[in-house]
């Protein structure tokens, strides 16, 4: 089995690392990318290209996205074959939409002034060992503007079992704000976990384990899941 790690805005393929460490030594083999999120020019299916260059032949995939990640992964099962999607604190885009319309969209708006961004380590990782916040921040890039504006083009969401799993301490995310999202977007009920918006670097273990249990619950399972419908609605950047 491979686990594919997408990262969220600006960031990098480091943000994984304690993560595809836990997963390797559960027998896995791991891609993480570093995404052309700094570079103007790139759209989404740059994006995706980036990521499907990097899976090359390998199948078995279990596709994992974070945060503004979630623009991507479902561009990625379209073109390779998934046994599961998992959105951890992501975005669920709808079609046609842009990450810009994301927040009027979904009501972010309306529940945004709650949030503080001022201070990047207590919106971000607020729960992440100082040091390790301190590293996530230097190695963050700036993530480039111009993708905020191009519609997500596919027509619907993959045909692939998917499960959310909701950050409750999210900064970023409110709770209950994604809630409803996932509930009206994916039509289903988010798994939750005890972490601000990067469980990556916080709780990395735990993170793996659940990635794990869900995909196991997938194989024994599919039912459970189902498959994708081709509802849709919108999305904020993170």
């Amino acid at each position: 089995m491979t686990y594919v790690l997408i990262h969220g805005a600006g960031d990098v393929a480091w943000y994984w690392h304690l993560v595809a460490a836990e997963l390797g030594e559960l027998g896995h083999e791991v891609v993480a990318v570093d995404l052309p999120c700094d570079d103007e020019s790139a759209g989404w299916s740059d994006y995706a290209d980036t990521v499907v260059a990097a899976i090359g032949e390998r199948a078995q995939l279990v596709v994992v996205a974070q945060s503004l990640g979630g623009f991507t992964a479902p561009l990625v099962c379209t073109r390779k074959p998934a046994e599961l999607l998992v959105l951890v604190a992501g975005m669920v885009p709808a079609p046609g939409e842009s990450a810009n319309d994301y927040w009027a969209n979904t009501g972010y708006k309306q529940v945004s002034r709650d949030v503080d961004t001022s201070d990047t380590i207590a919106t971000f990782y607020q729960d992440v060992p100082r040091d390790l916040a301190k590293e996530a921040i230097k190695r963050s890039r700036q993530q480039a503007k111009a993708i905020g504006a191009e519609p997500w083009p596919l027509q619907a969401w993959p045909n692939v079992p998917v499960k959310f799993l909701l950050c409750r301490d999210d900064h970023l995310f409110p709770a209950d704000w994604l809630r409803k999202v996932v509930r009206d977007r994916l039509g289903i009920e988010p798994d939750e976990i005890d972490s601000g918006h990067c469980p990556a670097l916080a709780h990395p273990k735990e993170l793996a384990n659940r990635l794990e249990a869900f995909r196991i619950e997938s194989v024994r399972r599919p039912e459970i899941l189902g498959k994708r419908h081709s509802r849709g609605s919108e999305v904020p950047d993170g």
